[in-house]
């Protein structure tokens, strides 16, 4: 089994980094972190033209058709540069699910927009804190229309169509929501990174289409989470690589005592912890690529395996970039609270990370009980 990238993979790595560097500097974070704009316009478009959001839609759909693989490897580097785009809201969740269970005609609407950066998506799930669980549903689906809240919805404020999780009598189903309908209002929610913004949707009788069977919501929401759950990851793994590197060439550039500040014991060990969890989080990212490019049955355990393991290596990462820098590092002119912010942003999105360990148990558990028998 190879779990490293082919030299092609490698090559669109370096293709989409230069890209990046040129168009999304930290500056064009902090443009849309301090601006009115909700996201940044032109990188989406750039990024669409390039091929990237479509690089796993199929071309029958106005996808570039390569695969998975690459989607993982776009991913990380948008995680380096903290994008403030809604690849993930739109890609690895929307198209994602409508590539898994939408009806042609579903796809045939909306993929070419999504592949072309005409159309971006959200996923609306969530219906206040804590696990989601079926029982929490709320919002229902009469077969036509959607009535009733969704919140925090990530990117929810500039969406053009939301996928939704609603009760349809006695089922649970998925539903596809044209947010340009009547019906739908949005109220922005305060959130700890303004570049990936929160909102609460509302529904009354918003006219909507489903999304695969009646009663398969649940089972498809799952499938398409854990998919997305490995992107997600590899946006993480970015991120805590990018803080390890900030973390480590300040500890080379400042000086206190006649010493660069990296030579002092303290310094080298916490910089060696946030080596250790970042390489550790790649080696579970790897794997999840792998059953996910492949559809392997170990999906769910790689999923929420890259998921826990990513999220503890961006947080511990952003957090102990900030403790490098020492008091320079809690003041707005530096970047790191740039990476604090969005590794915590990242950490609720599709459930928070004690619901993934949970998860993990869960399967693994499942796993061995299988096995036993």
């Amino acid at each position: 089994m190879n779990l490293d990238f082919s030299d092609e993979q490698k090559q669109l790595r370096d293709q989409v980094r230069r890209f990046l560097k040129e168009n999304c500097p930290p500056a064009a974070v902090r443009a849309i972190l301090e601006g009115d704009d909700q996201y940044d316009a032109k990188l989406y478009q750039g990024l669409a033209d390039l091929g990237v959001l479509g690089a796993a839609i199929p071309e029958e759909y106005g996808g570039v058709g390569l695969g998975h693989l690459e989607l993982c490897v776009v991913a990380e580097e948008l995680g380096r540069v903290l994008a403030p785009v809604p690849v993930a809201s739109t890609v690895y969740l929307g198209a994602e699910c409508l590539m898994q269970a939408g009806s042609e005609d579903q796809k045939q609407e909306w993929l070419p927009k999504i592949s072309a950066g005409e159309a971006i998506g959200c996923w609306a799930i969530s219906e206040g804190t804590g696990r989601m669980k079926p029982a929490k549903v709320a919002l229902t689906f009469d077969g036509k229309t959607v009535s009733g809240t969704k919140a925090p919805i990530t990117d929810g404020g500039i969406a053009d169509f939301a996928i939704v999780l609603a009760n349809e009598g006695s089922d649970l189903s998925l539903c596809l929501v044209d947010l340009s309908g009547s019906g739908v209002s949005r109220e922005t929610l305060d959130s700890i990174d303004p570049t990936r913004g929160q909102v609460k949707l509302t529904f009354e009788g918003t006219p909507a289409t489903r999304i695969g069977s009646a009663g398969d919501g649940w089972h498809i929401a799952t499938q398409v989470m854990d998919r997305a759950a490995i992107l997600i990851g590899f946006e993480q793994l970015g991120g805590a690589d990018r803080a390890l590197e900030i973390g480590r060439d300040y500890a080379l550039e400042r000086m206190a005592f006649g010493r660069q500040i990296g030579s002092f014991q303290a310094i080298k060990h916490m910089l060696a912890d946030m080596y250790v969890s970042a390489t550790l989080a790649r080696s579970n990212c790897y794997y999840g690529a792998w059953a996910l490019s492949s559809s392997a049955a170990e999906l769910p355990i790689a999923a929420a395996t890259a998921r826990v393991s990513a999220t503890n290596a961006f947080q511990h990462c952003a957090k102990n970039n900030i403790q490098v820098h020492g008091g320079m590092g809690f003041t707005w002119a530096f970047d790191c609270h740039l990476y604090y912010r969005r590794s915590n942003a990242l950490a609720l999105t599709i459930g928070s990370l004690s619901t993934w360990e949970s998860l993990l148990i869960e399967r693994m558990s499942a796993g061995n009980v299988e096995a036993a028998a």
